[in-house]
Order: C-alpha cells, then sequence, then structure tokens
C-alpha cells in the first residue's frame, strides 16, 4: 500500500480504526445510512441530547446498537487542526462510509463534499423512518421511497450486511415461534436456525448476544449475502424477505451471481443516500466537534 494512499485524514482514521476493531467497518456504514434516513444527510445522528432537543442516539433503533462515534470524532479533530471550520461532520461520515467499504474489499464511488451539518436531531423522526428487521418488505419499501430511493436500492443497499454483526433479538423471533407458530421461521435454512440457537438461546440474557449477517466472510464486503439469501440463510427477516417477492428475488438472483453488478449498482445507490436531503450554502453550519452545535 502506497504510503500516500492513507495520506488523507478520514482514510487514514478508518485504517487505525479497522486495525483495533474487525467490526468498525460495518458500523460506520450503518452511522452513514441512519443518519441519511432521518432528516436527510445532515449529521443529526451524531449530536449529544442538549436543553433543548433529544438527540437521536437513544432513538430504539440506534440505542445500544450504533457505534463509530469516536472514530468520526477523531477524523475530524485532525481535520480540524490542518483546516479549522472547513469541512462538515456529515461530509467526514459520508467519507468514512465510503472507506470502511473500500478497505474491505467492496466498491469506490465518488464522494461530493460540502454538505453542512444540521443544528438539531430528530427523535421521532429516527424511531420512526429507520426500516426495522422485522417489518415487510412493502413498510421497508416505502421507507426507502420516503428519502428517494427505490425498490433497487432497497435491494443493493442490503447488500450491506455483507459486514458486520447482529444482536441475537434481532432475529431470535425466526428461531422458536415465528408469528406465533411455535415453529422456526420456514424460510430459514434448518441447520442454520439449529446453529443459532445454539448461540441465542430463547432467554432474555441472550439478546445482545452478536452473530455475523453474513457468517461466510464476516469482514469482506462481497456478494455471499445474496448468496445466502438465494439458499435461505439471510440471518434478518428484512433480509430473506427480499426473496418473497419476484422483482426483488430477480435482482439477489442476479446480484448472488455477477459481484461487479452488484459492486457497480452499491456504488450507485451510495451516491444517492449521501445526497439525501443535503444542507448547502449559508444554511446549517460546519460544526467544531460532531456531537454539539456551535454556539
Amino acid at each position: 500500500m502506497p504510503a500516500n494512499w492513507l495520506k488523507p485524514p478520514y482514510r487514514y482514521g478508518v485504517w487505525a480504526a479497522m486495525k483495533n476493531d474487525t467490526r468498525i467497518a460495518a458500523s460506520l456504514l450503518r452511522l452513514h445510512f441512519h443518519d441519511c434516513f432521518v432528516n436527510g444527510c445532515d449529521g443529526s445522528v451524531l449530536l449529544d441530547d442538549t436543553k433543548t432537543f433529544k438527540g437521536e442516539k437513544k432513538a430504539g433503533p440506534n440505542r445500544n446498537s450504533v457505534r463509530g462515534f469516536q472514530v468520526i470524532d477523531n477524523i475530524k479533530a485532525d481535520v480540524e487542526r490542518a483546516c479549522p471550520l472547513t469541512v462538515s461532520c456529515v461530509d467526514i461520515l459520508t467519507f468514512a462510509a465510503r472507506e470502511a467499504v473500500v478497505l474491505s474489499g467492496g466498491p469506490n464511488w465518488p464522494v461530493a463534499v460540502g454538505r453542512r451539518d444540521g443544528v438539531t436531531a430528530n427523535l421521532k423522526a429516527a424511531n420512526e423512518n429507520l426500516p426495522a428487521p422485522f417489518e415487510p418488505l412493502a413498510n421497508i419499501t416505502a421507507k426507502f421511497a420516503a428519502v428517494g430511493l427505490d425498490l433497487r436500492d432497497v435491494v443493493v443497499l442490503s447488500g450491506a450486511h455483507t459486514i458486520g454483526m447482529a444482536q441475537c433479538f434481532t432475529f431470535k423471533n425466526r428461531l422458536f415461534d415465528f408469528k406465533g407458530t411455535g415453529q422456526p421461521d420456514p424460510n430459514l435454512d434448518s441447520s442454520l436456525a439449529s446453529s443459532l440457537r445454539t448461540s441465542c438461546p430463547n432467554v432474555n440474557k441472550s439478546n445482545g448476544n452478536l452473530n455475523s449477517l453474513d457468517m461466510v466472510t464476516t469482514y469482506k464486503f462481497d456478494n455471499a449475502y445474496y448468496k445466502n439469501l438465494v439458499n435461505n440463510a439471510g440471518l434478518l427477516e428484512s433480509d430473506q424477505v427480499l426473496m418473497s417477492d419476484p422483482r426483488t428475488s430477480a435482482m439477489v438472483n442476479d446480484y448472488s451471481m455477477y459481484p461487479d453488478l452488484f459492486y457497480r449498482d452499491f456504488a450507485t445507490s451510495m451516491v444517492k443516500l449521501g445526497n439525501i436531503g443535503v444542507i448547502t450554502g449559508q444554511n446549517g453550519q460546519v460544526r467544531r466537534k460532531c456531537g454539539e452545535v456551535n454556539l
């Protein structure tokens, strides 16, 4: 790796974090997603609570779940030393998500700069707008459509689950009593279900146990996620449900066979994601610290 390749602080910051934490690439990608789905890409997910608003960190989909804030804070501190009040926290988060994918073996894509940071957060929207792992495909598709993303974006961006982990509570309903049947989810491979019941026993204290979203190549960004879905080995109900509709299952089959097609479309969808509801011009601000609004 050429020494100057790591020169941009956001790239070095992600690289250094990944050396210490194998999960952080997926966490940074998810943090970007959770930011952009709530009031657009404005860095609101990074804000701490204040006297005037509740931050998004304690929303149901984020609480004890989203992570990577320190990585963004560290990169921001480096950038501020070199170029004070110039690069927004949301731009740094957008860059970090891309670097996390590239450093995990995935595609590259152009990241436009000039986004401004928002000056408030929206706890209610964070609770309502983010897709949940238990939701039917129609609900997930509607939430994507609400921010200008289409059905292909649903399938493509779900492929981010080729890296990372999920807590047992997000899929335990599939293992023991699926929709009140007293049986596992019939769309979950039986041998996988048996293995998961070992790591996620049917007791509350197992809820936070972690399992790989893609057990084949947990930390490599590739198309194994889609191969898993074809084999009924998707971990989350919201992943496996992509095989329930002929439109989305056709895309899954294509991506399972053609990794270059997935990489191309993933890059395209990430550009779209990073442009949702951005603040530009004189609106918003460039925060000095990502967890707090400038006074």
